[in-house]
């Protein structure tokens, strides 16, 4: 069999995308190994068909972490025979090409946002120097890689002129057979609201999540929960105690993709509030988006380009016209209080699940991974 090692720096327990893409490469007939990180934090993985390796660091975050990840993963790649790297975002990118090279190895590079433009390392030109020098010199050279959606692709296209592909990180269609029904008492939601729902693996500054809260105050007959983790929930746990909202707001906390379905399913609305505040956020394309979706969920969102391009063809939600809570409140209301429309928005979810979904997504996937078989 061919071997196909996968590398990403998280701890591979939220990373669907990733998942998935080791899941195609399996069906296509490689033998994989996903490789990442443990952190202390980390949840235990769910059993994988493939094969996983987590990497514990002595550092967790910094430099430091940076400099150990890169050493760690270019020994890991020396030491291990692969026929296809599969490098995820830029900071994976340096040593799969390297090896690549050393061992004439095919690579294959997914970057899933425009990584120099992340808000980190705005504020950072030092850090944000070190970034961009390695994708110069290593972008322009690569023969086969992927993103997310339309937007970012044509930025990068237009910089390195390479040609990019663009796989959609939308979840399996039959995913959602598979995820047992559970009842809102066995969850612990209140079953005489509605549920709003905000999650995510990045739950930061600038997504909207500290808005989403203060509008609670102005929602009435509904709670809020929010599912994941990211650099404001502390941030979000204070504006809870400070305006006295723990009624209407819950939050879960990071868990498995299968509990986090099983949560989705029984939301009424679901939100996305990314900011434009740069241009990585501006023409960000949300997981959460397509999570929504297949789970049935309608969404409020801000009026980002991909994202509203795809509410518009569906007529899946509606997006609001500014961050003012206020606003956000008397949209959540309105949106609430007219079930027939929460119906059709409903229905036509179905719809759109049909056609935005992995099963149609991998193909531009198999097209690339079949010439190296």
């Amino acid at each position: 069999m061919k071997k196909a090692i996968v590398s990403v720096i998280n701890d591979l327990s939220t990373d669907q995308r990733v998942h998935k893409v080791c899941t195609t490469l399996e069906k296509l007939g490689y033998d994989v190994t996903l490789v990442g990180r443990k952190q202390k934090s980390s949840l235990p993985l769910v059993e994988r068909t493939y094969k996983t390796k987590r990497m514990f660091l002595l550092f967790e975050k910094g430099p430091l972490f940076y400099a150990e990840f890169q050493f760690r993963l270019y020994t890991y790649l020396l030491f291990h025979k692969a026929d296809v790297l599969v490098s995820n975002d830029l900071d994976t990118l340096w040593p799969n090409y390297k090896i690549s090279k050393l061992k004439s190895a095919h690579l294959v590079y997914d970057t899933h946002e425009l990584f120099c433009e992340v808000p980190e390392l705005q504020n950072n030109p030092k850090k944000k120097n070190i970034w961009k020098n390695i994708e110069r010199k290593i972008f322009p050279n690569l023969k086969y890689v992927f993103t997310v959606n339309d937007s970012i692709a044509k930025i990068y296209s237009e910089e390195y002129k390479v040609d990019i592909k663009v796989v959609r990180n939308i979840p399996l269609l039959s995913n959602q057979i598979k995820i047992e029904n559970v009842s809102k008492e066995q969850l612990g939601i209140p079953t005489n609201k509605k549920i709003i729902v905000l999650q995510g693996a990045g739950i930061n500054i600038d997504r909207g999540g500290e808005e989403a809260v203060e509008a609670m105050q102005h929602v009435e007959n509904a709670v809020l929960l929010i599912i994941g983790s990211g650099d404001v929930m502390d941030v979000l746990r204070k504006m809870v105690e400070k305006f006295k909202l723990h009624d209407k707001v819950k939050f879960i906390g990071k868990v498995p993709f299968q509990k986090l379905v099983q949560y989705t399913r029984h939301a009424d609305l679901g939100l996305t509030l990314d900011k434009d505040t740069n241009i990585n956020y501006k023409y960000s394309l949300p997981n959460k988006l397509f999570d929504y979706i297949h789970a049935g969920v309608p969404v409020l969102s801000s009026s980002l380009i991909e994202i509203k391009k795809i509410i518009d063809e569906y007529a899946i939600g509606d997006c609001i016209t500014s961050h003012d809570p206020k606003h956000i409140a008397e949209k959540i209301n309105v949106i609430l209080l007219d079930e027939n429309k929460l119906q059709l928005w409903k229905k036509n979810t179905k719809i759109a699940s049909e056609k935005l979904n992995w099963e149609l997504e991998e193909r531009a996937l198999i097209n690339v991974y079949s010439k190296f078989l």
